[in-house]
């Protein structure tokens, strides 16, 4: 969740390459915070939003990578494309 003052009005969000456009279960990041990669339900852009530190996010996406869940062309590093 959000800890209390965190504000994101100046994330520039994006959606997962996975998404399909069909309204289904779609994630979006924000890759343009220091230190921080925000999380949150595309569906619900209002709603809450998980905070990651950017070097956990970093180790999540080459673990998953590593077990072959994820295409190549996904960047490691939160500001670029996902």
């Amino acid at each position: 969740m959000r800890p209390a003052g965190t504000d994101l009005n100046g994330a520039r969000w994006r959606k997962s390459t996975y998404s399909n456009g069909q309204g289904g279960d779609c994630l979006e990041l924000a890759g343009n915070l220091a230190g921080t990669v925000p999380v949150r339900d595309s569906k619900n852009p209002t709603g809450p939003a998980l905070l990651f530190p950017a070097s956990a996010w970093t180790a999540f996406v080459a673990g998953i990578r590593r077990a072959g869940r994820l295409r190549t062309a996904v960047s490691d590093h939160p500001a670029q494309k996902a």
